[in-house]
């Protein structure tokens, strides 16, 4: 990746494109704001009961609540999360209310989203390649699993990978697996080990300090339901399962939890949760989003002729204007694929992303620009 991005750099500076038409494309209903939340440290710490009932719990705010996958409908019913950490632990609270709580699903790394469940996404590189996935649903059933890449452009999940340190624990505010009743709401609170995930991480593969920015995104999937004989079960019409809702904390603007470059963004704070920082993006959030835009058109969309082209060959797209800001992009084919590039006309950032999705990151001096 690293030789390709300097030789695109390289092509794209000094010798221009291999054609005088410029590509002209409309992604602003393709762009992605992905939330953002400052994580604080916690104080004390935390047992891991399901309640979230300490005092670094009270301080530290919920996050604004779920939507729809796809960012165009208001759920019928609430989920929101807080998060917090130390040392060695990400904790997560999440309160889901729910008339109807019940799950059936208790061995381990099962599919677990046939049950309604909270999911959890963590991609310490914010690069869209290595990240891990944690299900559970209402009886404290896990599915852990990581991803070399999205599913999308061949990504092989793992589940033998197991958060051996992993503590998770459901408090119900009802009955669970009780039909005769009209429930409140079940929580899920989690210790997810850091130091598993800085495996994860491009070097150096180290826990988070203050001041570190993940990508971090929640779904909830929920059931339309049956009960037969008092027991809960998935709907059925006409002999097939009715589709699950998903709810998400950031907006994925697709029915796809595995596309990384549109879940939120985490800022680990080393102040405690009485703070108020405010979230300031370490790169350029507005030209990666255009990048990713763009590279979903090539790799799957209306701009996918582009990968028929020769290796070599190189083109430019029609300057990209979004408010006050203007992004140049090119491609070009290679071998193995091809290299999108992007640059900022007011940042010294070049962000490059190939046939993989994979994004990477180069500053230039201004002289260059």
């Amino acid at each position: 990746m690293k030789n390709t991005f300097l030789l695109f750099f390289s092509l794209f500076f000094l010798i221009g494109c291999n054609t005088d038409k410029k590509i002209s494309v409309d992604i602003k209903n393709d762009i992605v704001t992905p939330k953002t939340y400052v994580v604080y440290k916690a104080d004390n710490a935390i047992i891991i009961d399901g309640k979230a009932d300490e005092s670094d719990w009270e301080s530290a705010n919920f996050t604004d609540e779920f939507i729809d996958i796809e960012g165009v409908k208001t759920p019928n019913q609430t989920t929101k999360v807080k998060m917090l950490w130390d040392e060695n632990y990400l904790y997560v609270y999440a309160k889901l209310d729910e008339k109807h709580i019940w799950g059936d699903i208790t061995k381990r790394d099962a599919v677990i989203f046939y049950n309604n469940d909270f999911e959890v996404f963590i991609s310490p590189s914010n690069d869209t390649h290595n990240y891990g996935e944690i299900e559970v649903n209402a009886l404290n059933t896990v599915w852990d699993l990581v991803l070399n890449k999205p599913y999308n452009v061949g990504g092989k999940p793992k589940n033998s990978w197991n958060l051996d340190n992993l503590k998770s624990a459901i408090f119900i505010k009802g009955t669970l697996n009780n039909s005769t009743d009209i429930d409140e709401f079940w929580s899920v609170e989690m210790a997810i080990p850091l130091a598993a995930f800085a495996e994860l991480k491009n070097s150096p593969k180290t826990k988070p300090k203050d001041g570190e920015q993940w990508r971090i995104n929640f779904s909830r999937v929920q059931w339309n339901h049956d009960i037969i004989d008092g027991k809960y079960s998935r709907k059925k019409e006409n002999g097939k399962f009715l589709r699950e809702y998903n709810w998400v904390w950031s907006n994925q603007k697709a029915i796809n939890m595995h596309l990384p470059e549109n879940w939120g963004y985490i800022h680990f704070s080393d102040n405690n949760a009485t703070s108020k920082i405010e979230f300031k993006h370490q790169t350029g959030v507005l030209t990666e989003q255009v990048t990713y835009a763009l590279y979903r058109k090539i790799a799957f969309k209306k701009l996918k002729y582009l990968k028929q082209e020769k290796v070599g060959f190189l083109t430019q797209f029609e300057p990209i204007k979004i408010g006050n800001e203007t992004i140049n992009a090119s491609f070009l084919k290679t071998h193995t694929g091809f290299t999108l590039q992007t640059k900022n006309t007011k940042k010294n950032i070049v962000y490059s992303i190939n046939e993989t999705g994979l994004m990477q990151r180069k500053k230039i001096n201004n002289s260059k620009k």
